[in-house]
């Protein structure tokens, strides 16, 4: 019964230990580090292409959905060529996963009217990632590369299944994949946790505010269902792959000497 809360523990822990790093270097020697008071906010909308990592194994596709909302960063520390700050979003996300079906034969499983069996489970949620964030090249007009690493939370907010056929026994109609109690069950853990990292490109200007391209992974450390030798399976943790672009504007900007 403990284990959940040591993993929320662990992640709070995790996310203070970015903050920490981010904001060490504000109280460093001045002449080493050049200290920034920068704040910005803005939004971001994109594209999560998702799966769960079953055990015992569900064949899948990547299912596809969108994300999108809130972003703030807070620039703290030029760091010799190093541009260190705290970044944090808060999104809307539909993730979850698509099966493969097929047969034997890896030839596609068909229903009672001809056409290809198909199965989708989407899971919507609100993510808050908390990154730290670092970035290289031009820090108010043009162009810079960075990269992005931190812990993630969800909260579950709804669950919807797509599916064109009756839900067959485990094992019947010659299937490749023999399991499918994924399909009638919905989701135990409300809460979800993990790791995501991520690289992109920036574009700045003094006045019109910033540009972000970015590609993120997410590895969720939490299961959607129960994980003990009770339950049936003994992991069902998220692997989401995001593109995404976001818009930041200008609240607070250090003056340039």
């Amino acid at each position: 019964m403990k284990r959940p809360y040591i993993y929320i523990i662990r992640c709070i822990q995790i996310s203070l230990a970015v903050i920490l790093m981010a904001a060490i270097p504000t109280t460093a020697n001045a002449q080493v580090g050049e200290h920034r008071n920068d704040l910005a906010i803005g939004v971001n909308a994109g594209y999560a292409l998702s799966n769960v990592g079953f055990d015992p194994k569900v064949s899948q596709a990547l299912h596809g959905g969108l994300t999108g909302g809130i972003s703030l960063r807070y620039v703290c520390e030029k760091y010799f060529n190093t541009i260190c700050s705290i970044y944090a979003e808060m999104n809307y996300a539909s993730i979850g996963w698509k099966q493969d079906i097929l047969t034997l034969d890896d030839q596609p499983v068909v229903n009672s009217n001809g056409k290809q069996e198909e199965y989708s489970r989407t899971i919507n949620y609100i993510q808050v990632p908390i990154f730290a964030h670092l970035a290289w090249g031009r820090e108010r007009q043009g162009f810079n590369f960075f990269a992005q690493a931190g812990p993630q939370l969800g909260f579950y907010l709804s669950e919807s299944t797509s599916k064109n056929y009756d839900t067959p026994k485990s094992g019947s109609d010659g299937r490749s994949n023999t399991v499918v109690a994924q399909e009638s069950m919905p989701v135990e853990k409300k809460f979800d946790y993990g790791i995501a990292a991520g690289a992109g490109m920036e574009y700045s200007h003094h006045s019109l505010g910033h540009f972000l391209l970015e590609a993120r992974y997410y590895y969720g450390l939490g299961n959607i269902y129960g994980s003990s030798k009770r339950d049936y399976f003994g992991k069902s943790n998220f692997g989401n792959i995001i593109l995404k672009a976001t818009y930041l504007f200008d609240i607070s900007k250090t003056r340039s000497k």
